[in-house]
């Protein structure tokens, strides 16, 4: 199973309290913070709920 590579584009500040945990539970806490998952379902539910936030790249 390959990674994912995730980094945080836009703020968290002002954002939703959900957003923000969701980021958090993703090991991301500040701007440009960048953090490898694997890439499956919960990953893959985590990113959708605040893709409009991240930058996601398949890493091998």
């Amino acid at each position: 199973m390959s990674d994912v590579k995730i980094t945080l584009v836009k703020s968290l500040s002002g954002r939703n309290k959900q957003h923000i945990e969701t980021a958090h539970s993703l090991g991301l806490k500040k701007l440009n913070d960048v953090a490898v998952q694997p890439d499956n379902p919960q990953t893959r539910g985590k990113i959708a709920k605040i893709d409009y936030l991240l930058r996601v790249e398949t890493v091998q």
